[in-house]
């Protein structure tokens, strides 16, 4: 049986049209997919990812031990910033994709998804080393997301003190939310990322005895404080469009334990030139090799809607598979993104995608979708 959010009731009252994802039961919208998409295009969206897992880590050697699992470098980056990458196996292909949170040599936190936490810890837990604590903290957390242009302006508002520097892009901090309108005060961590394409910010709520109540009241009061801004409660529906506008990777779609961060045009997170980590030797040898295969964007030119597993074809020979695909409400087009054996096309140039045996014409595009391209 799947698990439900915290906030299950809540937002069932609201609307809220479930589905079932990664072992839980999850909104996939409120009200209308397109009309969530767009607000958070416009104004503000606001979304309950209290399904990711959150693990701590923490001791003298917490630092070391996070950099052996990871294939970016978190050594240098100072304290309150995040660090996104993938965490490989010994092959090169990829256990997750994750977050991680420094708030000092010593402690840190790592985000993964939803789906991969259970295997996730296990991995973690079975290659450790030193002296390092290892907790599971997924069940103790509220985390909601607050995406698009009006979302800064909603968290000034419910900042207690009002000369707290909201964080730059990928920088986090504690704050205390309310408290100046008579709700008692919360504390909380605001980072300022997201998986939407839009400056937005992710919030995460430490639940205490009256957890139910603390997350009710945040939930309730950011879309209280976004009331005359266009905000709108957001699903999976939109939030999968919009990331995937982003060209921002999914694990079991874009990375998985057969695709590797190389192929999936990770290779910025990938630093080959730093001390030994888990999956380094297998992906400096692919990557000194050449690779057999790239991620690509395309758009549709002829009528239809990609979808993950669809064939690539080029003069009728398959040559890959699509990853993810659907709308591009943004654009009015319909679009993905597709692993394909040749790494040497080039934007404009056509593929064909078998859509219910129906050959189907699309063309490469530069990624992401949304972004300097089409961004106003």
């Amino acid at each position: 049986m799947d698990r439900r959010i915290p906030l299950y009731e809540v937002e069932k009252a609201l609307g809220a049209k479930f589905t079932s994802f990664g072992g839980w039961e999850l909104p996939v919208s409120y009200s209308d997919i397109l009309k969530e998409h767009h607000a958070v295009r416009t104004a503000a969206g606001l979304f309950d990812v209290s399904h990711m897992g959150e693990i701590m880590v923490k001791g003298k050697d917490a630092l070391s031990f996070v950099n052996k699992l990871i294939t970016n470098d978190i050594v240098p980056v100072p304290q309150n910033k995040i660090l996104y990458s993938p965490m490989c196996y010994e092959n090169g292909t990829v256990v997750d994709d994750i977050l991680i949170y420094k708030f000092s040599d010593t402690e840190l936190l790592l985000i993964v998804n939803a789906g991969n936490i259970d295997k996730d810890e296990e991995w973690i837990k079975s290659h450790q080393t030193g002296d390092v604590t290892i907790e599971n903290v997924s069940d103790k957390i509220v985390q909601l997301a607050l995406q698009g242009p009006e979302s800064e302006a909603i968290i000034k508002k419910l900042v207690s003190d009002k000369n707290t520097e909201l964080p730059g892009f990928f920088w986090f901090i504690e704050a205390t939310l309310f408290g100046n309108d008579g709700l008692p005060p919360l504390k909380v961590l605001i980072s300022r990322t997201g998986y939407t394409g839009e400056d937005g910010f992710e919030i995460y709520l430490w639940l205490s005895d009256n957890g139910q109540n603390e997350a009710e009241k945040l939930w309730n009061g950011i879309l209280e404080a976004g009331k005359g801004k266009g905000i709108l409660p957001v699903g999976l529906g939109a939030r999968d469009t919009l990331r995937l506008e982003a060209a921002l990777p999914l694990y079991g779609h874009e990375l998985s334990d057969s695709i590797t961060p190389l192929e999936a045009g990770l290779k910025p997170f990938v630093k080959l030139n730093k001390d030994d980590f888990i999956g380094k030797e297998a992906l400096a040898s692919r990557y000194e090799k050449g690779l057999d295969r790239k991620l690509y964007g395309f758009e549709m030119v002829d009528r239809g809607i990609p979808r993950n597993g669809y064939e690539v074809v080029k003069e009728g020979r398959k040559i890959g598979y699509v990853t993810s695909g659907g709308p591009l409400p943004s654009l009015g087009k319909n679009g993905g993104l597709a692993l394909l054996d040749d790494t040497g096309l080039f934007s404009g140039e056509t593929i064909e995608i078998m859509i219910r045996d129906r050959i189907c014409e699309a063309k490469i595009v530069s990624t992401p979708f949304y972004g300097k391209r089409y961004k106003k």
